[in-house]
């Protein structure tokens, strides 16, 4: 669904923010991507969405060039959440601002499916749709946003720090609802995120960054086991991941440190004791 060949982006005359990128994701995977503050998390991310066209290389999403097609026919098939819910609520009520993106995208369908899909959307998400955006708290305004995107269901849906400022149940709410989408619809899935604890319990593949470059991709626990790729991204694993790793040190004979915090992490995911 989406890929990266040999990509790099730099802002102006300033050196690349990110270099020679070159990476796939499949449909309906969920991807996090991983790295320390300017690492160029979001500026991949905003290349996937065509927001930025790479000064090098080519974004493809199924196959068709970010940098070449347009702007509404990539808003058909991507979602985009920015950080700051502020920067994309654009009307008075929620109602108004979930049809709007509804209207924007999917207005063909007519104005009785677009107001049945609005009232459905509203419910799942909690909202009369009479508030006013900027009235509401800033985790509310951050679900508002995701719900006008969720309304209009993309095929691929992007996160940058989608859990900023949330408290854990404001968390969960929405990361739950991206699960939902991300199985329910095969809605493929990338999101940037500095807790990495909801990477661990909602990604299933990570992409680690440092200066702009990539340096490791595989499955979350494996990446989370590399402690020498992700020492050197500075990222810190999972406390239940680092448990399980410091567990199994001085045992390598009879269980390695990866081995321990896999297990660990299954009496996490299973509820049951490591044998």
């Amino acid at each position: 669904m989406i890929e990266l060949e040999h990509v790099s982006f730099a802002y102006g005359e300033q050196g690349p923010s990110v270099q020679d990128l070159s990476f796939r994701i499949e449909k309906g995977d969920f991807a996090a991507i991983l790295g320390a503050n300017g690492a160029g998390k979001t500026t991949t991310v905003r290349l996937i969405d065509g927001l930025l066209k790479p000064t090098s290389g080519r974004v493809l999403i199924d196959g068709a060039d970010t940098a070449t097609t347009k702007v509404s026919q990539r808003a058909r098939r991507v979602g985009y959440l920015f950080q700051n819910p502020d920067r994309q609520i654009c009307k008075n009520t929620v109602r108004e601002e979930i049809l709007f993106g509804l209207r924007t995208v999917r207005g063909d369908e007519g104005e009785d499916a677009l107001n049945r899909r609005a009232e459905q959307v509203l419910e799942d998400f909690g909202f009369t749709g009479d508030e006013e955006p900027f009235s509401l708290s800033r985790g509310q305004r951050q679900r508002v946003a995701l719900a006008s995107i969720l309304a209009v269901e993309p095929e691929v849906l992007i996160l940058d720090e989608p859990t900023t400022g949330l408290d854990y149940r404001e968390c969960c709410h929405i990361m739950d609802r991206i699960r939902r989408m991300n199985e329910e619809k095969q809605a493929t899935v990338v999101m940037v995120c500095h807790d990495m604890e909801i990477v661990l319990d909602y990604a299933r593949r990570a992409l680690l960054m440092a200066g702009g470059r990539l340096v490791a991709e595989g499955p979350v626990p494996e990446i989370f086991r590399d402690t020498e790729k992700m020492e050197q991204a500075s990222v810190l694993p999972p406390q239940i991941i680092g448990l399980g790793l410091r567990l199994g040190e001085g045992f390598e004979e009879a269980v390695t440190p990866e081995a321990m915090a896999d297990a660990v992490l299954a009496w996490r995911k299973e509820g049951r004791r490591p044998e």
